[in-house]
C-alpha cells in the first residue's frame, strides 16, 4: 500500500501578504493556510467573509481546509466578566467556518502576547538573515523602557548585568527597535501594543497565575469541544513561543506534560495539538521524536522548522534540516504516524530565511517566500525518502 504522504501548505496572511497566491503555489505547496487577519479580537468571521477568502484561494488552484488562527480573547484566558459572551462569539465562528470546509482551527492561549523575538533580521554566516531571541534584549527592554515593578526577581544576576550593559549601549533608534520587535506585533500576531497599553494589560494578569491560566484553558475546551465535534472540526492548540514565562505571564503550553494534561483534562477527539518544532524544540528537555510518536492521535496540524539554541537562553531560527531540533527524526515518526493512522497530516514549513532577492524586498518577517520554499523542498524531500526506504 503507498504510504499518505503529508498535505503541503505554506502560511498565507491574506490579500495584502507580499507573497501572492500564485507564488504559493509556483514553491510546491497544494493548499494554504490563512486567516480573517482584519477582524478584531473576539468578534464573529461572518460566513460569506469565509466564503470569499476561500473562493479567491480556490481561484489560485489552491485548497484551504486549516485555520491559522481564531484568537482566543483575553477575557477569556482570565475568565473576565464577558467570557461566557466572547466563548459563544467563538462557537459562531466555528460554525461559519464548519459551513465553508474548515476542519483544523489553530489558536494558542498565550496571555497578551504571541510568538516573540528580539531580532527580525540577525544575519547568519551566508548572508542569510533569521529572527531570534535573545533573552538579554528582553531583559533591557523589561528593566529599563518598560519598568515593570518588580521584573527584577524574573532573572538571574548575571542575566540583569548583562542586560544594563546592552541599555546602556543602545541609542534611542536601537531602544526603539527593540521596543517595536516585541509589542508592535509580529505576522499573525494577535494584539499590538505600546509600552504603556502593555503595562496596564500586564497588570490585567496580577490574578492569574499558571495554576489559574491552566484551569481556564481547559474550561474554555471544555465548553469548545462538544460543538467543534459535532461540527467536525478539530481544534489544535499552538504551544508558547518561547515556551518559558516572559515579562511575568504565565504559559501552559510549553512541554509534553501541559499538553497531556490538557487532553486529560478534555479527553474529547476535538481537542488536538498543533505540533510546532520549533516553539517545543527550544526547550532541551522535549523530547520532540517522542511526542510525534505519543503524541500522534492528537497531532492535527504540524509545523516544521528548526531553531538553533545558543548560550543564555537566547535562540534563533536555523535552515530547517539543520539547529538543535532533528528534524529528520521527527519527520520519520511523522510517515510511521501517518502510515499507522492512515491520514494525511496538512504540514507547513515555518519561519524561512530571509535569503537571495528576498533580501531587497519589504516581506512579513519570517514569512518571506524563498526561505520557506526552500524549507518546503527539503522537508517533501526529506519525507518521501523516509517513506520510501520504511516501504522497502
Amino acid at each position: 500500500m503507498a504510504d499518505v504522504l503529508m498535505t503541503q501548505a505554506m502560511r498565507w496572511f491574506g490579500p495584502r501578504d507580499p507573497v501572492p497566491l500564485a507564488h504559493i503555489r509556483q514553491a510546491g505547496a497544494t493548499h494554504v493556510v490563512t486567516a480573517l487577519h482584519h477582524i478584531p479580537n473576539g468578534m464573529v468571521w461572518p460566513r460569506e467573509e469565509i466564503a470569499a477568502q476561500r473562493a479567491m484561494i480556490e481561484r489560485a488552484g489552491l485548497g484551504w481546509t486549516t485555520v491559522e488562527s481564531v484568537p482566543v480573547h483575553e477575557a477569556i484566558k482570565t475568565a473576565g466578566a464577558e467570557r461566557d459572551r466572547l466563548i459563544d462569539q467563538y462557537i459562531t465562528t466555528l460554525r461559519h467556518l464548519a459551513a465553508e470546509g474548515i476542519t483544523i482551527v489553530t489558536y494558542n492561549f498565550m496571555p497578551l502576547l504571541d510568538w516573540t523575538r528580539t531580532d527580525l533580521a540577525w544575519e547568519l554566516p551566508d548572508g542569510a538573515r533569521a529572527l531570534r531571541f535573545e533573552l538579554d534584549a528582553v531583559a533591557a527592554y523589561d528593566l529599563h523602557l518598560l519598568r515593570r515593578p518588580g521584573a527584577e526577581a524574573d532573572y538571574a544576576p548575571d542575566t540583569i548585568e548583562r542586560a544594563a550593559r546592552r541599555f546602556a549601549a543602545m541609542d534611542d533608534e536601537a531602544k526603539l527597535r527593540l521596543e517595536r520587535t516585541i509589542i508592535a506585533g509580529l505576522p499573525g500576531s494577535e494584539e499590538s501594543f505600546t509600552s504603556a497599553q502593555f503595562l496596564d494589560a500586564i497588570h490585567d494578569y496580577a490574578d492569574t497565575g499558571p495554576d489559574q491560566l491552566r484551569a481556564n484553558h481547559h474550561a474554555f475546551m471544555a465548553a469548545i469541544c462538544p460543538v467543534a465535534e459535532e461540527l467536525g472540526i478539530r481544534m489544535v492548540v499552538h504551544p508558547d513561543d518561547p515556551p518559558f514565562p516572559i515579562f511575568g505571564l504565565p504559559r501552559v503550553v510549553s512541554t509534553e506534560a501541559d499538553v497531556t494534561a490538557l487532553f486529560e483534562a478534555v479527553p474529547s477527539t476535538a481537542n488536538g495539538l498543533c505540533f510546532c518544532t520549533g516553539s517545543f524544540g527550544v526547550r532541551a528537555d522535549n523530547d520532540l521524536p517522542g511526542m510525534v510518536r505519543r503524541l500522534g492521535e492528537r497531532i492535527g496540524f504540524l509545523h516544521l522548522r528548526s531553531v538553533q539554541r545558543e548560550p543564555d537562553g537566547a535562540f534563533h531560527e536555523a535552515a530547517h534540516l539543520e539547529g538543535s531540533g532533528d528534524l529528520t527524526a521527527v519527520m520519520a515518526e511523522v510517515v510511521a504516524l501517518q502510515r499507522r493512522e492512515g491520514r494525511s497530516i496538512v504540514m507547513r514549513p515555518d519561519h524561512g530565511h530571509q535569503m537571495i532577492d528576498d533580501l531587497t524586498k519589504v516581506t512579513n518577517p519570517g514569512y518571506s517566500l524563498l526561505g520557506r520554499m526552500r524549507g518546503l523542498a527539503e522537508l517533501r524531500g526529506l519525507e518521501r525518502g523516509l517513506a520510501f526506504m520504511g516501504a522497502k
